[in-house]
């Protein structure tokens, strides 16, 4: 089956060099299906938080909570992503197909063991983790429950999210798509049914949206190592290519663990952000929980397409073609900058409506509506720093991204945040106004380090 596939008469993703041809072509085909796999995935989030939204403010509350925590966590597996992505699209841009396998076979050994030791870490830390926060006990109960379930499924969905990354950038972002399509189809089918207790489910509430994702995730897993190991997408695992080999997994981790610490802090830092609007209460936690997942499903098609862009610059300089690379960023950062303006008009528009898929508590639509009213400045200027952190990322250059993150959460953000919100008017507006404001230093910073063009060099 695997030769029928890759049959030699015929361009497939399979087959087909990146390296090569028109650069918008390639940006595009590399990036549809990204940018709805991604898609997908927000999509199956949003679609929880309606389920999850029909059992009130303490339940939006608590996993708006239990996110940010899963997410703190999720933050570090891409960080390892990271520098698997960059290795094996360079082997793959250099024509070393044997290396590419090895490196991803050993992401997958690092993966498992990783997700195993977060999945123990995060069913006992759930609890303590929660009541930091010191809200209310109904909405500490609904993130712990929801955050134990998440826990319990995380090594299937390391594994499920390491192999998808590993095979788009080997240049198969198709196969990957049609993963996540089938996977989020049975997550958004089942959701309801396990949220409410319709038929002869269970009413299991906001743990029945957290199992939902784990079964699908748990399916998604076992596909993408049939693909693997079937020689069904363009690298081709063997048992052999999983005897651990340190000297692969320590270069994994240079590459990785700046973009890992990077990743920690960010979410932490997201994580003083809820802590600080705690305080104003449960709408607030609540209004700023729907927000960010907007924020979120607004983002993602534009993560998709800076991820497709770091396919390219990874692949064009394994084969020595450094301006190419370049080119391929701007060229993603043109098409980005259009979807958001469209996409800040549309929010600016009809924010309350948007809102209003979520809840139909006066208080919680209106105070949610002014947030992602706000949020939508962002989406000015956010194009240049998303697809041009993933490109210096995918090239191996993970060290100034982790120095430019680090800085502007830390130096901008976070003191902004706490100094509008206690000493200013703008109470908790004011720690929506502090991401706007960390965004634009943060913008600029990467179209500086960009510019220099030292990722260029970058050997891993």
């Amino acid at each position: 089956m695997p030769d029928a596939i890759e049959s030699p008469g015929k361009e497939t993703s399979l087959n087909k060099d990146w390296t090569q041809g028109p650069l918008l072509n390639n940006l595009l085909r590399l990036s549809w299906p990204m940018i709805i796999m991604e898609s997908l995935f927000v999509v199956s989030q949003v679609v929880d938080m309606i389920w999850i939204g029909r059992l009130g403010p303490s339940a939006i509350a608590g996993v708006g909570i239990a996110n940010i925590v899963t997410m703190l966590v999720m933050s570090m597996d891409f960080g390892l992503i990271v520098g698997v992505r960059a290795m094996v699209a360079r082997f793959v841009g250099a024509g070393d197909m044997k290396t590419a396998n090895h490196v991803a076979a050993q992401a997958l050994v690092l993966s498992a063991g990783w997700g195993a030791l977060m999945m123990t870490v995060g069913i006992i830390l759930a609890g303590p983790v929660m009541k930091m926060f010191g809200l209310e006990s109904d909405v500490i109960n609904e993130g712990m429950s929801y955050m134990r379930v998440m826990f319990a499924g995380w090594v299937a969905m390391d594994l499920l999210v390491m192999a998808l990354y590993v095979i788009q950038s080997a240049g198969d972002t198709i196969r990957p798509m049609m993963i996540e399509g089938l996977l989020r189809i049975i997550h958004v089918t089942l959701c309801p049914f396990l949220v409410l207790g319709i038929g002869v489910f269970p009413r299991l509430g906001v743990s029945g949206a957290a199992l939902s994702n784990v079964i699908s995730q748990g399916l998604g897993a076992v596909l993408c190592l049939w693909l693997l190991f079937g020689g069904y997408t363009r690298l081709h695992l063997s048992r052999g290519d999983f005897r651990v080999d340190f000297a692969v997994i320590w270069r994994i981790l240079k590459i990785g663990i700046p973009a890992l610490v990077m990743n920690i802090q960010r979410s932490f830092g997201t994580f003083i952000l809820t802590y600080l609007i705690a305080p104003f209460g449960t709408m607030a936690v609540a209004a700023h929980s729907l927000a960010s997942r907007l924020e979120l499903f607004v983002m993602m098609p534009g993560f998709a397409l800076g991820m497709g862009a770091g396919v390219l610059v990874g692949q064009n300089l394994g084969a020595g073609q450094p301006e190419r690379a370049e080119k391929s960023a701007w060229m993603a950062v043109g098409i980005l900058q259009v979807f958001m303006m469209v996409c800040a008009a549309a929010v600016l528009l009809w924010a309350r409506g948007i809102m209003g898929l979520f809840t139909t508590d006066p208080e919680l639509l209106a105070l949610g509506s002014d947030f992602v009213r706000i949020t939508a400045a962002t989406f000015f200027v956010i194009s240049i720093a998303t697809v041009f952190q993933s490109c210096i990322a995918s090239a191996g250059d993970t060290v100034p991204n982790m120095i430019i993150s680090i800085a502007v959460m830390w130096l901008a953000q976070i003191p902004a945040a706490f100094l509008l919100s206690r000493y200013t008017s703008l109470g908790f507006y004011g720690i929506r106004w502090a991401m706007v404001v960390s965004t634009l230093v943060g913008t600029i910073a990467y179209l500086i380090y960009f510019r220099t063009g030292r990722w260029k060099l970058k050997k891993v």
